[in-house]
């Protein structure tokens, strides 16, 4: 019987409480329709569900841990661009009476009274040492953002030998 002529046909109790035997392709029978077909067992399928249950449970954790590292490491990098915005503005809020270029370096220093203000000079450059206690040496970028002298130093010098050291490592392994 073809599955027009199926549809077509009057259906009986048994087809209405789904108890009848399927009458479709046999390709999308809910159970073997063939005594070569392999035998499907309850158990076998509570087992196969149980494991696809284990293996996207295990998978879906794994990508929520990736996800929360990188929540984590954006919220590290939110809190060092907000204090690098405060750390910036107290910077152009101090006493300066010259004006300032982006690319140059500049010394800052402070006054007893805590007052901050910037200099050309550097400590070095005082016949006598600096008049007041020296609070570091920025450079302003074109940004208006500013970068200490020592800590970018140092930055470099690292990302130097991070790229080295990787340089090394692929080379290697030729």
């Amino acid at each position: 019987m073809s599955d027009q002529q199926d549809n077509n046909r009057p259906r009986d109790e048994k087809e209405d409480k789904g108890l009848a035997p399927y009458r479709g392709p046999e390709r999308s029978a809910p159970y073997p329709t063939s005594r070569m077909a392999p035998a499907f067992d309850l158990v076998d399928m509570a087992r196969e569900i149980e494991e696809a249950d284990r293996l996207i449970g295990t998978s879906v954790g794994g990508k929520l841990q990736v996800i929360a590292e990188q929540v984590r490491q954006l919220r590290q990098q939110a809190h060092e661009v907000l204090d690098n915005a405060h750390r910036d503005q107290e910077l152009h809020r101090a006493r300066c009476n010259f004006r300032r270029i982006p690319g140059h370096t500049y010394h800052l220093y402070r006054r007893p009274d805590g007052e901050t203000y910037f200099s050309m000079l550097a400590p070095e450059d005082w016949r006598d040492g600096p008049p007041h206690e020296y609070a570091g040496s920025w450079r302003l970028e074109a940004d208006q953002s500013w970068t200490e002298v020592g800590k970018e130093d140092e930055e470099q010098q690292q990302n130097r030998a991070d790229q080295q050291a990787l340089l090394t490592a692929l080379l290697e392994k030729r």
